[in-house]
């Protein structure tokens, strides 16, 4: 069962957690400030202008003969206890009036000049008059007397459903705004600050993109990186290096293993050729030369692994002529004619020739085995740098022709062969910048198809 992995945009899951940590910082700070204001006892808090107004209004009554008067409510007991400095005027639109407390003397005659008003706020400023003259409030309200005029300047204290809901607004005023404004910041400022702060990562990301297994000593780039990634990149390069000796190791095993098989191989392959001719030599020298491909093969995995030789122009059909003129006695022996057709007498490419060699060694060797030792494995040249090595046998099936190049793969699992033949070909194809293909042979078997860039026209 394979893990799911659990990717997240740091982007945006750092800038959604800033904005939390902002909320309940800033709902800390106006919680911490409006218990203070309310503590002091400031009016901004805990102080109601209006509730002077709304006592009155519900305290106010009319007598027969038309007079204003207070009816000794609850609320308005309260508000002798609380309010000493208590005073308001009432004034109906008949021009009553009734008044409680010390009135000041600027706001004595004033309901009259403002009849036509609704309400009103009537103070001094700031810094140039007073700041200890309260502001005075006007307001016309509906009573059991009917619509009446209240002028007060005094503030009761909020009651506790009244209080609790203007803190709630007051709170929320200051603060969606503010978080509004931050979040809106913070959206924007922390992926430019994360893209700058991680540029450098880019940079060793692609590095990472571009290493080669072929290539030994790669390394990341630590370079203008935050600290945080550094230990990372550190442990990457670590691993890299412990692939690095691990792979040298491996390598030092495989040339000094195949270098040992070669001696003995070549003693037995000289003891076999004194036998007399019969069947059980024939498949015995095949095994023979098996032994001794896979110990070549091993050999020129290091080779070509390892710093390359120069590449210098080849003539391709003296490669096949090479290759054919050393491989006829083995194809042969196993039942095969050999053939070998060229478009032109020259097709040149620029490569390694003992790579190319090696190359079409194993393409022929892969027929002689798996052609059905029946028929003729045909090598043809074609002018465009390609070469075809055709055989008669079963052909390979399409869905496996894509696997075929893969190391240690085998069409048949009992199959006696190394399976590092084709892989190497196709190693062989990529270092010239070129690539191996199967097609179908036009007589029923295979076709592999070695294509290769032609020499550049020399003027």
């Amino acid at each position: 069962m394979s893990e799911i992995a659990d990717h997240y945009c740091l982007r945006t899951k750092l800038s959604w957690r800033l904005v939390t940590l902002q909320a309940a910082l800033l709902a800390a700070i106006i919680a911490l400030v409006v218990g203070a204001l309310w503590t002091c006892g400031l009016p901004v808090i805990n102080r109601d202008e209006d509730r002077v107004i709304d006592v009155v209004q519900w305290s106010l009554g009319r007598e027969a003969d038309g007079r204003l008067v207070l009816r000794p409510t609850a609320a308005l007991k309260q508000l002798r206890e609380e309010a000493p400095d208590l005073w308001f005027i009432v004034r109906d639109r008949q021009g009553n009036t009734l008044s409680e407390g010390r009135v000041p003397d600027e706001f004595a005659n004033l309901g009259a000049a403002l009849d036509h008003i609704s309400q009103a706020r009537l103070g001094w400023q700031m810094f140039e008059d007073d700041p200890r003259k309260p502001p005075a409030r006007l307001k016309r309200v509906n009573t059991d007397a009917g619509n009446v005029q209240i002028v007060t300047a005094t503030q009761g204290r909020m009651l506790g459903a009244k209080a609790l809901f203007t803190a709630s607004l007051t709170f929320l005023a200051v603060t969606v705004p503010g978080l509004l404004l931050m979040a809106a910041a913070t959206f924007v400022a922390t992926p430019m600050v994360i893209k700058r702060a991680f540029a450098g990562l880019a940079t060793t990301a692609d590095q990472a993109r571009r290493i080669d297994f072929r290539q030994r000593g790669s390394r990341l780039s630590a370079d203008h990186l935050p600290l945080e990634v550094v230990p990372m990149v550190t442990a990457i390069n670590d691993a890299l290096k412990r692939l690095d000796d691990g792979y040298s190791r491996h390598q030092r095993f495989v040339a000094d293993a195949a270098h040992e098989l070669r001696t003995p191989i070549a003693i037995l392959n000289t003891r076999l050729e004194s036998l007399p001719p019969s069947p059980e030599k024939t498949h015995l020298l095949e095994d023979a030369a098996r032994l001794a491909t896979l110990a070549e093969q091993l050999l020129d995995i290091q080779r070509f692994d390892q710093c390359r030789n120069p590449f210098v122009r080849v003539d391709l059909v003296a490669v096949a002529r090479g290759v054919a003129a050393d491989l006829a006695p083995l194809a042969i022996a196993a039942g095969y004619e050999l053939s070998l057709e060229t478009a032109t007498e020259r097709v040149e490419t620029t490569g390694d020739r003992a790579a190319l060699e090696r190359a079409l060694t194993n393409l022929v060797q892969n027929a002689i085995q798996h052609g059905g030792r029946r028929g003729t494995i045909t090598i043809h040249v074609g002018s465009a740098a390609t070469i075809d090595v055709t055989d008669e046998g079963d052909g390979i099936p399409p869905e496996q022709r894509a696997q075929i190049f893969d190391p240690f793969y085998r069409l048949k699992p009992l199959d006696r062969g190394a399976g590092l033949g084709l892989n190497m070909v196709r190693e062989i194809a990529r270092l010239h910048g070129g690539h191996v293909s199967v097609l179908d042979g036009p007589n029923g078997g295979a076709c592999f198809r070695l294509t290769l860039p032609p020499a550049p026209i020399v003027a």
